[in-house]
């Protein structure tokens, strides 16, 4: 009985560090006006239902290896509305492949309210934990740098 109990905790809490908030992204929580963290993740997981496929499958074109992805919506992280650009915003979202592989991608949206957010990018952030690219700000905004290989 205790052998399952402590099971259990090591797996909650494994997917707790797995899932757990990236400590590299930015950490400003900028609320502009007309624009809220819920509205932005409402905006992605419709986005991303509706390109997914019959089985829910969303494709991703890895923009480094070129590879054409099968992923499954894991989640949007609604904790966080980072500022990227004037009137442009992202969201770390969760991504398990088809292969298994968890990808952090991080979702772009052009919009200055919840009635007129567009689509605008996404990119891979981190492939099973590792990054490639780190956030930094300059002058209130977001900006990318890639990591050393």
């Amino acid at each position: 009985k205790t052998a399952a109990v402590v099971s259990i905790a090591i797996a909650c809490l494994s997917v707790k560090c797995y899932c757990a908030e990236h400590p590299e992204h930015p950490k400003s929580k900028p609320k502009p006006a007309g624009l809220t963290k819920e509205q932005l993740a409402d905006a992605i997981e419709a986005y991303i239902k509706k390109g997914a496929d019959a089985n829910g499958n969303f494709l991703i074109t890895d923009e480094k290896t070129g590879e054409k992805l099968q992923m499954k919506l894991v989640q949007v992280h609604r904790e966080r509305l980072s500022k990227v650009a004037p009137d442009e915003y992202f969201a770390c979202v969760d991504f398990k492949s088809t292969e298994g592989k968890m990808y952090d991608v991080d979702f772009f949206m052009k919009g200055t309210a919840k009635d007129n957010l567009t689509f605008s990018e996404f990119m891979i952030h981190k492939v099973d934990g590792k990054p490639r690219y780190t956030w930094y700000e300059e002058k209130g905004i977001w900006k990318r740098k890639p990591v050393a290989e």
